[in-house]
């Protein structure tokens, strides 16, 4: 327990005054999102080592775009969240949103200011980063899921090195391969037209109002003239990803077609994040987008191929968040894909994600996931602000608060729509 002790312990900062200061119980650590997932001994000493502090009212928190050195939650009273365009709202400490911090990045993306006396706690990017699933490099069980009988068997699955990977089309990978020499347009176009079903859907995206201009394109051709040849090449894998994405099982079709049209909207909204930042390659952020959930394919697979009275809907819904991250990782390295998607498909469930340097391709796929969760409002109230994360701190460009999202869903309806109808059929 020492050790753990001295692993909160600042010797920069010296004790709070004990006139304001107050120790914070296990029970009320248990309900801050997400550290609660911490385990009790880890809790208890942070717990032993830190106190909340008093503000008084009308005091400022914290100023946009100021450095943060801590995640801040708010333990009692009310606050008045403000972004750089003037637009307000309060979190009070008996809300759902005081459960997530008011920020946790290395920058604030908005100005807080006590409307009444509150009581903070400002934990260390340190701790918030702790990741009780050992970054997601093994497959762990949960505990609630102990019982869970598909769970247990794909568990030995893996753990025995049977798990069947799904295939990436011939098309996506010849093309991909031959980009690592120094191909010409014409080169690319002679490989994508083998398939005219991707032909087809490339002429279709580059008439879209996403590359939209005078003069149509009427082929492959001119296609690939005018998106780009490294475009071009997400686009075909991304194409190429709707076949993975099938199943002969009718038990398990619908989930196949939920992930895809989920997988298909969260490709579009990064893909607009990503241009509108200004910040990511677009097409890069499409990809990683549809590929985030691809650990969910592996997982489907085998349940399909067992016996129909373990086909319950129940165990299989809530297996596949145990599973996907792990499983993710494992088809993407098989594909040989880059780094930054693989740990896209490791972390970007993760609403709390955080790393050294500026706004990568998880950062974008969170963001999206993030908007499109919320522009469902279902359970919105169990989701954290979009401003409190750490991908918000890393978006330039473009203003993060409840009613921008909004306004980014609305204006990126149409966009969407023509995306979604390119990849849907």
């Amino acid at each position: 327990m020492e050790i753990l002790k001295s692993f909160f312990k600042d010797p920069k900062k010296s004790a709070p005054s004990q006139q304001v200061a107050q120790k914070i119980s296990l029970e009320k650590l248990k309900k801050l999102i997400p550290i609660r997932n911490l385990n009790d001994d880890i809790l208890q000493a942070f717990a032993d080592e830190n106190h909340s502090e008093l503000i008084k009212a009308n005091e400022t928190l914290f100023t946009y775009n100021q450095p943060a050195d801590s995640a801040i939650y708010l333990l009692e009273g009310t606050v008045t969240i403000s972004d750089k365009n003037g637009f307000s709202h309060d979190i009070d400490s008996e809300s759902t949103h005081s459960h997530f911090p008011l920020c946790s990045g290395k920058a604030y993306t908005t100005t807080a200011v006590a409307k009444t006396d509150v009581r903070i706690l400002r934990v260390s990017h340190k701790i918030m980063s702790i990741d009780p699933q050992a970054k997601h490099n093994e497959l762990i069980i949960p505990e609630h899921l102990k019982n869970n009988q598909i769970l247990q068997l794909f568990s030995q699955h893996v753990s025995e090195e049977k798990l069947e990977l799904p295939i990436l089309p011939h098309v996506a990978v010849r093309l991909r391969e031959a980009m690592q020499d120094d191909i010409s347009i014409a080169d690319a176009v002679k490989i994508i037209q083998v398939d005219p079903v991707i032909t087809a859907k490339l002429i279709e995206v580059a008439n879209c109002p996403l590359y939209l201009t005078l003069n149509p394109a009427k082929t492959c051709l001119d296609a690939v003239n005018r998106i780009g040849l490294n475009a071009t090449r997400n686009l075909v894998i991304s194409f190429s990803l709707r076949q993975v994405f099938s199943c002969q099982c009718k038990h398990i079709i619908k989930y196949m077609d939920y992930i895809w049209k989920e997988s298909l909207l969260l490709s579009c909204l990064s893909f607009i994040l990503a241009e509108d930042s200004k910040q990511l390659n677009p097409e890069q952020a499409l990809l990683g987008g549809l590929v985030a959930d691809i650990g969910s394919i592996p997982f489907l697979n085998f349940v399909a191929k067992l016996p129909k009275e373990f086909h319950n809907t129940d165990e299989v819904r809530q297996a596949i968040p145990a599973i996907r991250s792990v499983t993710g990782a494992i088809v993407l390295k098989n594909w040989n894909f880059d780094k930054e998607f693989i740990e896209t498909a490791q972390f970007s469930h993760d609403w709390f994600y955080d790393h050294e340097g500026d706004l990568n391709l998880t950062d974008i796929v969170i963001l999206s996931r993030l908007h499109y969760r919320l522009g469902q409002k279902k359970h919105a109230s169990l989701l954290p602000p979009i401003t409190s994360i750490p991908a918000a701190s890393k978006l330039k460009n473009i203003a993060l608060s409840p009613e921008n999202t909004l306004h980014t869903l609305h204006n990126a309806k149409s966009r969407v729509r023509e995306i979604f109808q390119a990849f849907n059929h």
